[in-house]
């Protein structure tokens, strides 16, 4: 198998690495990379869009997963599929909606792949209704750190299964996993979006939708300020009866780089105020494809060229619900004021603890936004992570590229329980990542 030299960047692309690549063509082919010789570690690189450092391996090795995507097998009786670690999630939606299906838990994202998903245990848009997404996963094939390819279970494996959903790739090379899918009946939601005009009133409709619908998430006006904070609009949707003509939605592509200065106070600031008056105030129902509601970012290819060369951090907490309402007072209050906005931050909730030792979620608020990689960010960040310490949240490890190892061990409390596993399965230390020596995720 050959390899070569390439820099590589997360989806933020403020954070870049200079790797040896691989590509294999078959799920045989990753014990090869397993098994060669390397100082620096080995890392997975699927889908590339983990924003920070996650599947970056700065002067070391990553395995390219791309052409590792194929549906294995398919059960459209029970809902039940086997499929390759480099599917692409909204590809194998896609395909399940087809059949009556839909994938239960899906990222911001189609482009994440079934790995990356596994790796990051993400959570979507219905995690009070239906968890995170490894509480979907009924076995991994793990290519081990030695080469050794072993099938795992939560049952069985309990804490190698523990240890691999949520890890960021430490414990091995997934090549294939076993998800069991949700039936649905259709293809589309009928989705309401209504304005909240602050952060009390937000709070209270999402506290008020979250047991009722399926779906429920908001935008939030990161550049209000004052008796406005916090204000946005809340979109909850539920299955749809009726299914909806989705023709192939039209990709467009970010043409150029947008230069530094076009993202500034006034530009971010206007947009968010067009995009808050775009609802009426009274609100409005529509019926649109599951697709479409769960990925609207998708319909712009490269749109994180937005943030112009230097690109971007991404900052997404999770408070618990009692220090929600103050904590996110104090955080949006230090962004508005830092002139800092984004131009779409997100505010959802979380039903629960995810099954890996650093899985993100707890039950509580998430709120995510995106900044400029300019002068004076990471300290922005920084006081960021010190309130979300404060208010007894965490950073999600997936779009992280700027907290501290300090805070990560205090924010994930089952820390140890992850480094003995990896004692024991990788004392080598094969497995590694620009991430993991960042946050010295192995002590």
């Amino acid at each position: 198998m050959r390899t070569r030299q390439m820099e590589l960047c997360g989806w933020g692309r403020a954070l870049t690495a200079t790797v040896r690549a691989w590509r294999p063509e078959r799920a045989s082919a990753v014990t090869e990379v397993l098994r060669a010789a390397r100082e620096d570690g080995v890392i997975v690189h699927g889908g590339g869009r983990s924003y920070g450092d996650a599947p970056l391996n700065d002067g070391g090795d990553v395995v390219m997963t791309g052409r590792l995507d194929r549906i294995i097998a398919a059960d459209w009786q029970t809902g039940e599929v086997a499929c390759e670690a480099g599917v692409a999630v909204g590809e194998l939606m896609r395909i399940a909606l087809e059949h009556g299906y839909a994938v239960p838990v899906s990222p911001g994202t189609g482009f994440a792949t079934i790995g990356g998903c596994i790796a990051n245990d993400v959570h979507g848009k219905n995690h009070d209704r239906h968890g995170s997404f490894c509480d979907h996963v009924d076995w991994i094939d793990l290519a081990l750190p030695d080469g050794a390819v072993r099938r795992i279970t939560p049952d069985a494996d309990e804490d190698l299964f523990a240890a691999t959903v949520g890890g960021i790739g430490l414990t091995g090379i997934m090549l294939a996993a076993g998800l069991k899918l949700r039936p649905v009946p259709s293809n589309a939601v009928d989705m309401t979006e209504t304005p909240a005009r602050d952060l009390e009133a937000f709070l209270e409709m999402q506290e008020a939708s979250r047991d009722r619908h399926t779906y429920v998430v908001g935008w939030i006006d990161a550049t209000a300020r004052g008796r406005r904070l916090g204000r946005g609009i809340l979109e909850t949707a539920d299955d749809s009866q009726s299914a909806v003509t989705a023709p192939p939605r039209r990709r467009r592509r970010m043409p150029v780089e947008m230069p530094g200065f076009a993202m500034n106070r006034l530009s971010v600031g206007l947009f968010n105020a067009l995009y808050y008056h775009r609802v009426p105030g009274r609100g409005r129902t529509r019926r649109v494809p599951l697709a479409q509601f769960l990925y609207p970012l998708d319909a712009i290819e490269d749109w994180n060229r937005l943030y112009g060369k230097r690109g971007f951090y991404q900052f997404q907490c999770v408070l618990p619900d009692a220090e929600a309402p103050a904590g996110l007072r104090k955080i949006l209050a230090e962004i508005a004021g830092a002139g800092r906005g984004s131009f779409l931050a997100v505010l959802k909730t979380l039903g629960g603890e995810g099954r890996g030792h650093l899985s993100f979620p707890l039950r509580g608020y998430t709120l995510a936004l995106d900044f400029p990689a300019k002068p004076g960010v990471t300290e922005l960040l920084g006081r960021l992570e010190r309130l979300t310490l404060d208010h007894g949240g965490r950073i999600y490890l997936a779009k992280d590229g700027a907290m501290t190892p300090q805070s990560f061990a205090t924010m994930y409390p089952r820390l140890d329980e992850f480094r003995a596993v990896l004692e024991t399965v990788d004392p080598d230390r094969v497995m590694d990542s620009s991430m993991a020596r960042r946050l010295k995720i192995r002590g």
